[in-house]
């Protein structure tokens, strides 16, 4: 079979009006980007605001695994799938970070015959949301230093900035740096750092604000560190939030594409779920909710950091409440749970598959306990046999659920019909939603909540200087907002390599920071960094273009 890029190369596009019309949108409605890509105008979404909403759908998955597990992939068959059996269904994902592309991961887009294109756009600066993204919340970081440098009226502490600056790549070296040398001329001294664009707050409120006027008020409640007397400052007292506006603008608005099939997706915004809250942006989801009997969005990794963070913060925040969830596995990243190594996974071992369920079980029960039906997607290798698939469908069975096999990889929508059929008959009997913890509930105690219900932690620790940060945010009025964990994706414990369903583990609270304006606050465990580093051999070192000036190395 051709590989992935070389499928999404040979794709029938449709020119991206049709795409549009399919959704009741017309010529003025969209802002196109070419001939195969739009916005959808902020007038057009305001004009959407009464309309009843579809039913919203979220795709999941076990922890990930070199094995793969394939949650995009699922996302855009499942959409095409629905599609095929008569509803009217779109995709909302996230865009693709530069960072990983060139790093370790590559491209995010699906794969095989369940794909959404433009895919080399998508992966590779698509319609420049990203850099608006860090244009804003750079302008942001330097009009602080301004401010110091001209006076400081506001009695910023330069030791308490806690503002960070961002770039959308995997740079190491700018983890921790000191800034201003050189002299008077330069501004003063001090100690800062880069995260990665899509741990950024501005990053997290675009993809949280309901319309432009939300959007500047979360943008000026940012807190961007203390005065000398311990008071907090914001991104409104610097008086950045109208040019940090003026930026995102055009990037608020939500980018229309179509998959394979010729079927409409959204992709918009893209905080990692590992150290951000790892969903697409409420703008999108709420517009395809208004123009589509069915949304199928996904969460970021796993379902113990995406989906809890997609249920707990985003459907909170926005006020969605999903109907149905498909829980993403394969036989082969079920093995390697089971202590399979990479280099055997191609042979049969139902012992091996049968202990690394745990991770599976544990994910449904969490699911589960948030009133939410749930069936198991078996995203299907050729390397599978008939006695793992069995294997793995009775252990579903077992635990109440339905796994279903889903060649859409191969075989595009017409290889997960059934998988849809399965989720209109969950959705149409309808879910019992609740979040994980009420908005009442103490910020450590909503910490502890996740640790201990969703990973399943023993202990949580926390350092004295960070329980007395806790504190004081609950006394200024900020103990209502959810929390978002920056934890490993690679297991529910705090130590990567422990894989399964560990147990009787700690997780240990390294940091706490305030986000104010997105509205929640980010509690970073064990080792996790924001900003991320490039591996040995980076993705970098493959890519370029071939003789016929295409992109080659990234996929």
């Amino acid at each position: 079979m051709k590989s992935d890029i070389e499928i999404a190369r040979a794709a029938k596009k449709q020119p991206i009006g049709k795409i549009a019309a399919r959704l009741g949108l017309g010529e003025r409605d969209i802002l196109p980007y070419g001939h195969d890509k739009a916005k959808i105008s902020h007038d057009c979404i305001r004009g959407l605001a009464d309309r009843p909403l579809g039913r919203l759908v979220l795709v999941t998955a076990i922890n990930p695994t070199p094995a793969g597990e394939g949650k995009t992939t699922t996302t855009v068959g499942l959409g095409d799938a629905l599609n095929r059996i008569g509803q009217r269904a779109t995709i909302c994902i996230r865009e693709a970070s530069l960072g990983p592309n060139f790093g370790m991961k590559g491209g995010a887009a699906g794969g095989g015959m369940a794909q959404i294109v433009p895919m080399e756009d998508m992966n590779l600066h698509f319609t420049g949301d990203f850099h608006a993204v860090t244009s804003a919340h750079n302008l942001l970081s330097a009009m602080i230093d301004n401010h110091i440098y001209w006076g400081n009226a506001l009695r910023i502490d330069p030791r308490r900035i806690t503002w960070r600056r961002v770039m959308d790549m995997n740079d190491r070296v700018l983890r921790q740096m000191v800034i201003a040398l050189g002299g008077p001329a330069n501004g003063y001294p001090r100690e800062t750092g880069f995260d990665i664009t899509v741990a950024s707050e501005v990053m997290a409120i675009l993809c949280l604000s309901r319309d432009l006027e939300d959007l500047q008020d979360r943008l000026g409640r940012i807190v961007i560190g203390y005065t000398i007397e311990r008071q907090p400052i914001t991104a409104r007292d610097i008086g950045a939030d109208g040019a940090m506006t003026v930026l995102l603008r055009d990037a608020l608005q939500p980018n229309l594409v179509q998959t394979l099939e010729n079927n409409p997706a959204l992709v918009h915004g893209g905080p990692f779920a590992n150290i951000a809250h790892g969903c697409n942006s409420v703008m999108a989801t709420r517009t395809a909710l208004a123009l589509s009997d069915y949304v199928v969005t996904e969460a970021g990794f796993g379902a113990d950091l995406g989906a809890e963070k997609f249920l707990d913060i985003k459907c909170r925040l926005a006020g969605l409440e999903p109907e149905a969830v498909v829980l993403v596995a394969t036989v082969r990243a079920l093995k390697m749970n089971g202590g399979v190594t990479r280099a055997e996974l191609g042979a049969e071992n139902v012992a091996a598959l049968r202990d690394g369920c745990a991770n599976l079980g544990r994910h449904i029960e969490n699911l589960r306990g948030y009133g939410l039906p749930v069936v198991v997607a078996i995203n299907h290798f050729t390397t599978d046999t008939g006695a793992e698939v069995a294997a793995l469908q009775d252990y579903c069975a077992e635990h109440g659920v339905r796994a279903v096999l889903c060649k859409h990889w191969a075989e595009g929508g017409a290889g997960a019909e059934e998988l849809a059929r399965a989720v209109v008959e969950m959705a149409e009997a309808g879910a019992d939603f609740a979040p994980l913890y009420p908005d009442a509930m103490a910020l450590r105690d909503k910490i502890e909540t996740v640790c201990k219900r969703i990973y399943r932690a023993e202990a949580v620790e926390f350092l004295p200087h960070i329980l007395e940060r806790l504190s004081e945010w609950q006394a200024a009025g900020h103990g209502h907002l959810p929390v978002c964990m920056a934890k490993t994706q690679y297991s529910f414990s705090a130590d990567p390599t422990a894989l399964g369903a560990p147990e009787g583990f700690t997780i240990p609270v390294r940091e706490v920071r305030l986000a104010a304006g997105a509205g929640f606050v980010v509690a970073i465990c064990g080792d996790i960094m924001t900003m991320p580093g490039l591996p040995r051999e980076p993705a970098a070192l493959r890519i370029g273009l071939d003789a016929q000036r295409q992109v080659q190395g990234l996929f």
